[in-house]
């Protein structure tokens, strides 16, 4: 037990010293999985690089990571294109007379897009080009209308198909279609409350809001659903697809693209470099991504044979913790993680010891999948790595910390979620066993 928790310690210490040197992420994880195997275990060098080569080599050839290239090159397409601007035009005639007016097409736009590009900095990036300087134009309040666009854009990892997703469920070895179905009811709440949380302060102080003038009729509503068409045909197609068993989410990913294409074709915006860089963006992403996933698969190896998941499930006996006291401390221990790394290093670094420890504490691994994705959507607006903080900076030129202080109420709003699905964890396990039960379980 001392040994295995000394281990522990040396091995956190090492990546913890690695990562603030600001090495590649992948770079980091090869080095501590050497050091642990080499150096802590004694484990011969020769043995140690083949198992480095056969951890790597079964990580890489899985079915499932085809997905990431192909969800992130249909999320490009839709991003590049004119298609995000109609999900504007169409959502503002629906909107315009709720309380809080076009704030809420940060949340629904952030909403419908998440359910086609699977990535959170994506989403943010595609509504707020068109949200942002619109808002502004219009009167709208700048603390709402940024805050609800940096707390709204973290929809995108949450909503299905989510890049993270299926990270999280390569390494946890769970099914990515029961994890796609369990992000949609906290997904849709978590943009209830948002709006909900614009409604209700632009009810009590009106000066958020500018004096609405405009007048849309049911023709112009129609029109809207008009405009909304193409996004919502390609989240019918795609996630019909996977929620109906006729297709795994690799191969909904593929017709999803060939979808997209083909909208994108009919709007007469198809041209050679639009492939390009899509292309080119796609690929470069998901070899970041890929790289990464198949370093942890080593990571996860040496940790095996190190044996600090036993030790870490041991240590979690030791303290008698029960299921509550270790989400607190693993909510507090992501933030503070968040603030130094990106959503899916999180996932990939702590896994390995993580999930036996949520396993021996009773907790459904489906259930903590969703839950981690919310606690890495909190990181998104924390600084000084939220991501979706940097995009709106690059989009507005506030600076960070402003764009931090108006996210902070849509932060608690994700603080107060993960709290609910602790207390109501059927609000992510109901779907899936109703959708797709597993055998023996009705």
């Amino acid at each position: 037990m001392d040994g295995t928790f000394l281990n522990f310690a040396i091995v956190v210490g090492l990546m913890i010293g690695l990562i603030g040197t600001g090495i590649w992420i992948f770079g980091a994880i090869i080095l501590v999985a050497i050091f642990g195997l080499v150096f802590v275990a004694d484990y011969p060098f020769v043995r140690m690089g083949l198992m480095m080569q056969n951890s790597m080599w079964n990580a890489s050839i899985g079915w499932e990571l085809l997905a990431i290239p192909l969800y992130i090159w249909m999320g490009e397409l839709l991003l590049k294109t004119d298609l995000t601007a109609q999900v504007f035009r169409g959502l503002v005639p629906w909107v315009n007379r709720f309380p809080g007016g076009l704030l809420h097409t940060n949340v629904l736009g952030c909403t419908v897009f998440a359910a086609v590009s699977g990535s959170s900095t994506a989403t943010t990036a595609a509504i707020g080009k068109i949200t942002a300087d619109e808002l502004g134009r219009r009167g709208y309040s700048k603390s709402l209308s940024l805050g609800s666009l940096a707390g709204s854009g973290t929809l995108g990892i949450m909503i299905p198909p989510s890049i993270p997703m299926i990270v999280y469920g390569v390494l946890a070895e769970v099914s990515i279609s029961r994890l796609f179905v369990a992000g949609i009811v906290p997904g849709l709440l978590l943009a209830f409350m948002f709006s909900a949380y614009i409604a209700m302060v632009c009810t009590i102080q009106p000066r958020h809001v500018p004096q609405n003038t405009d007048v849309f009729t049911w023709r112009d509503r129609l029109k809207g659903i008009r405009d909304l068409a193409p996004i919502t045909s390609t989240i019918v197609i795609v996630m019909g697809a996977i929620y109906s068993g006729i297709a795994t989410p690799s191969e909904a990913a593929a017709v999803g693209v060939m979808w997209s294409l083909i909208l994108v074709a009919w709007a007469k915006m198809l041209t050679w470099k639009l492939l390009r860089e899509t292309l080119m963006s796609a690929a470069l992403t998901s070899a970041m991504l890929c790289v990464i996933i198949v370093s942890a698969s080593f990571l996860a190896a040496a940790f095996g044979l190190l044996h600090l998941p036993q030790g870490a499930a041991r240590v979690l006996e030791t303290f008698h913790l029960s299921a509550v006291g270790l989400i607190v401390i693993l909510t507090i221990a992501y933030i503070v993680l968040g603030c130094l790394l990106d959503g899916v290093s999180m996932i990939v670094l702590t896994l390995p010891l993580v999930l036996p420890m949520v396993v021996s504490a009773g907790l459904d691994p489906i259930w903590f999948g969703v839950y981690l994705l919310i606690v890495i959507e909190m990181a998104m607006v924390t600084p000084p790595v939220g991501f979706n903080l940097f995009v709106i900076r690059g989009i507005t030129g506030e600076p960070i910390g402003r764009i931090a202080v108006y996210a902070i109420p849509f932060f608690m709003i994700l603080a107060v979620l993960v709290a609910m699905l602790f207390v109501w964890p059927q609000l992510v396990t109901m779907l899936p066993d109703m959708l797709m039960p597993l055998p023996g379980k009705t």
